[in-house]
């Protein structure tokens, strides 16, 4: 499950579909929560359970994605300026580590302080900080796996000679 497994496992058109498609979960579930409430707090409610909703599914004995699409819809939607920010920074890690997980994880980063400094909204900044932890905890696994694995380099871990070098 999960749109970087597709891409790795399957190929990239059909982990290209599976990453839209995730990303659309999201914001679509923050978009139905403010429609049917109008308020804010609902719509980031509904942004969390959409991401453990994708993290944990009752019918995969809750064993799902990490979330980080679904996480990038929500965090979109909510804070549709983060857009640019999130692709250059993603974009700049990629051509760098050659590691998307760790790109777009970089890229995450951006959210918190365009929350902060772009909206002006501490409810933003507590939301994108929670929201983060969920892909971020799901990884530490993996993480630790793929430090194992390397020899117990972390170069090896964070750079990659390209995008099949998967550990």
């Amino acid at each position: 499950m999960g749109a970087m497994n597709t891409f790795y496992v399957v190929g990239f058109w059909w982990g290209m579909l599976a990453l839209l498609l995730d990303i659309g979960k999201g914001a679509l579930a923050v978009a139905v929560g403010w429609w049917l409430t109008g308020s804010d707090y609902l719509q980031l409610a509904a942004g969390v359970v959409v991401i453990l909703g994708h993290s944990f599914p009752v019918f995969l004995k809750f064993k799902g994605g990490k979330g980080g699409a679904t996480c990038i819809g929500v965090l979109v939607y909510v804070m549709p300026w983060g857009v640019p920010v999130y692709a250059a920074v993603f974009g700049l890690s990629l051509l760098i580590t050659r590691f998307p997980t760790l790109s777009y994880s970089l890229a995450f980063l951006c959210f918190p302080f365009l929350a902060a400094f772009v909206y002006n909204s501490i409810a933003y900044v507590v939301f994108s900080l929670v929201l983060l932890l969920i892909p971020l905890v799901r990884y530490i696994p993996r993480v630790r796996q793929m430090h194992s694995k390397g020899g117990g380099s972390w170069k090896r871990v964070a750079m990659r000679r390209n995008l099949k070098d998967r550990l």
